[in-house]
């Protein structure tokens, strides 16, 4: 039995219609675009046929390339969909449902009409995966919609929802009707007779003076050490200065000067990463899943209004409970004042905001939230705390609830024991802004129900998160894994390294903030109360006497006016404060502890590796399931750079033997906060790669 074409090609009415049909989504794998020139030439060879209609079958129109196929020698086409489309002798119709992303955009531009549904969505994303347009788009979409409007398209990679898309001129018209089909097909006809538009035919895009040279400095910061946001600047240039045929050239060699380069390697390693973080092999699948519909926030706080809004801003009602009326009320008006903002920033509409804020409800009882089929505790990081409220929601909520504790480090199992049914309850730990940020660690405590992990895990996604397991251990797999990153931060500067150093060498490494800055916006307060709990736990427990004496003189950070720095009052720019300074050099002296300049090299190192050490660690305890979720868990949660892959991606680059004979030299200077993990040791041996580590689960 013969499998079914890839593109089928059929007559209605004297209109050809090309159906990409490629499951899920249909992306430009294998076949479908030698399908879409096959029919091209079927349809104008046709006598019957009087114009042609691309479409897409299934929830999308074509949604990209195959972005498997990058980076690896794919066959020569002597012609490629986008240029028969270009060619064809009659008119081709694109109607486009769902997404029509990188070359699914390119192949719609080859059209020579486009329409759309209301819901679809156009761009040119591929900026994200460290390349450029390869199909045309950097010199058919200036020509059709100008350079700026294009150029700001093709460097964000953005996704432009269908009525944007028809004001900006992509698409000529907007089709409401349920068939887009039948919608198509009498627009083709209405097509016939008239002059073929061909984008390729027109004269180069006009910009006005100065447009690329702004761009190139508007992305200065958040494109730095990259490649890829340049050379589509580059390409749209071209196609301001240059005839079709000449700007092809140019956008196909600047192609193929990204297509294999580290930074798209990088960032094609956390394109697929960020999907396979959502599997849990271990895990039966067809468990029968508690149904989620409605939720509650317990902690009306910042955390706590954060996790709120991620709900309300996908559709979900939920309740946010907090015992204290002022607090409460002070929850809400964050709330607002948070969507606020986002709508005089242009991010959120007026009307979305009237839609979402509503969904939040303030209730004051446990009570009140006792039918909710999910409830996020979000209180204060005090184990007895966590225990008190999860005695109460033991005693309020139905019995199939599924009851997750944001904490982010305490025993899971700990927080459990205070109720009568510890297989409901997981760990939740959202990453603050909760509502911003896209890492969700779902943690599963030892008597969790694999039911009950796999809803959580399904819920993250539901609300807009990347999802990623995590085993019950301090600090569970993200946070366990900066520990010792941040240990090593503060250790250099007793040891003579400056706050500003070690910030400006990780910005420059790639990182939006330096970790002291980082440290001064989240407050120094919190790691200061979670270093007195470990030290209750633990007489041995390195304290950090310099955060500690920060904290101790009122210097808590942004929220202070001083932390690591100094702020001005209604400014969050951080300033080098000699106070700082003094104190550095007073803690160090009275430790004994005597101080040194550093190296660049040794200050990025040094944190880093601290952190890949502890990461190989928890992988082999079984904590984590694979490398790349720790590398996922980097991106989205710490600021990573993603051109860099992740921390164990990024670790490949300079190899496990040369990281292991490094840590294990730290080791026999530094004592055993540098013992060396035995999977690096295994990895090092063997010749083998860091981000291909696996638990013992998994192997």
């Amino acid at each position: 039995m013969s499998e079914a074409p890839v593109v089928r090609f059929e007559v209605v009415e004297g209109i050809g219609v090309i159906t990409v049909d490629y499951p899920p989504v249909n992306a430009l794998g294998p076949g479908v675009s030698d399908g879409i020139v096959a029919a091209v030439d079927q349809g104008n060879a046709d006598p019957a046929v009087q114009a042609m209609v691309l479409m897409g079958a299934g929830r999308s129109f074509i949604a990209g390339a195959d972005i498997r196929r990058f980076g690896k020698p794919r066959p020569p086409s002597p012609r490629r969909s986008y240029d028969a489309l270009d060619a064809s002798g009659k008119p081709v119709v694109a109607a486009i449902h769902g997404y029509a992303l990188g070359g699914g955009l390119e192949n719609a531009l080859a059209c020579q009409y486009r329409i759309a549904v209301p819901s679809a969505k156009v761009g040119l994303p591929e900026v994200l995966i460290g390349i450029l347009p390869g199909g045309g788009g950097t010199q058919r979409l200036p020509r059709l919609i100008g350079a700026k409007p294009a150029l700001e398209m093709i460097v964000s990679g953005r996704h432009v929802p269908a009525e944007e898309a028809k004001a900006l001129g992509i698409l000529d018209a907007l089709v409401a009707g349920k068939d887009l089909r039948s919608e198509a097909i009498a627009f083709a006809k209405g097509i016939i007779g008239k002059p073929v538009r061909r984008i390729s035919t027109m004269p180069p895009a006009k910009a006005e003076p100065g447009l690329f040279e702004a761009m190139r400095k508007s992305i200065a910061r958040k494109a730095r050490n990259q490649t890829a946001p340049y050379h589509c600047i580059a390409a749209v240039e071209a196609a301001t200065t240059q005839e079709f045929a000449e700007g092809m050239a140019t956008e196909r060699r600047l192609f193929s000067e990204l297509e294999n380069a580290p930074e798209a390697k990088a960032l094609r390693y956390a394109f697929f990463a960020e999907r396979e973080i959502a599997r849990i092999p271990f895990l039966p699948k067809d468990l029968a899943l508690p149904e989620i519909r409605t939720a509650a926030v317990v902690g009306a706080g910042t955390m706590g209004g954060g996790i709120a809004m991620s709900f309300a801003d996908h559709g979900f009602p939920v309740k946010l409970l907090d015992v204290s009326p002022d607090s409460l009320a002070r929850g809400l008006q964050r709330i607002r004042d948070n969507y606020a903002v986002s709508v005089k920033r242009g991010s959120l509409t007026q009307a979305q905001m009237d839609e979402r804020f509503p969904l939040i409800e303030p209730v004051e009882t446990y009570e009140a939230i006792a039918d909710c089929d999910v409830v996020i505790e979000a209180v204060f990081e005090r184990l007895d705390v966590k225990q008190e409220v999860f005695a109460k929601l033991d005693a309020v909520m139905k019995p199939e609830a599924v009851l997750l504790t944001n904490t982010s480090a305490i025993d899971i199992d700990k927080i459990a024991g205070a109720t009568q049914r510890p297989q409901m309850v997981a760990g939740a730990h959202f990453f603050a802004p909760a509502n911003v940020m896209k890492l969700l660690e779902v943690v599963e405590g030892p008597r969790t129900a694999p039911a009950v992990l796999a809803a959580t895990m399904k819920l993250g996604r539901a609300i807009g998160k990347i999802s990623g397991y995590a085993g019950n251990c301090d600090g569970f797999v993200a946070n366990r894994s900066r520990i010792y990153f941040t240990m090593e931060q503060n250790l250099m500067v007793e040891e003579g390294a400056l706050p500003e150093q070690i910030d400006r060498v990780m910005v420059e490494f790639g990182y939006p903030m330096g970790p002291f800055a980082v440290n001064d916006m989240s407050g120094l307060d919190v790691s200061y109360l979670t270093r007195r709990r470990r030290l209750a736990e633990d007489p041995n427990y390195r304290m950090l006497p310099i955060p500690d004496r920060l904290v101790e003189s009122g210097r808590k950070g942004q929220k202070t006016g001083a932390g690591w720095y100094r702020y001005e009052k209604g400014d969050r720019t951080p300033h080098v404060d000699p106070e700082v300074h003094r104190i550095i050099k007073e803690v160090a002296a009275e430790q004994g502890i005597e101080q040194r300049p550093f190296t660049d090299e040794e200050v990025l190192r040094r944190l880093l590796f601290a952190g890949l050490n502890e990461a190989c660690k928890i992988i082999e305890e079984d904590k984590a399931l694979r490398a790349s979720d720790i590398d996922v868990m980097w991106l989205n949660g710490f600021g990573f750079p993603r051109y860099r892959g992740g921390l164990m991606f990024w670790a490949d680059s300079i190899g496990a033997q040369e990281i292991y004979n490094q840590i294990a030299a730290w080791h026999q200077r530094y004592g055993d906060r540098w013992r060396p993990s035995e999977l690096l040791r295994q990895i090092a041996e063997s010749g083998g790669q860091l981000k291909d580590a696996k638990s013992p689960r998994l192997r």
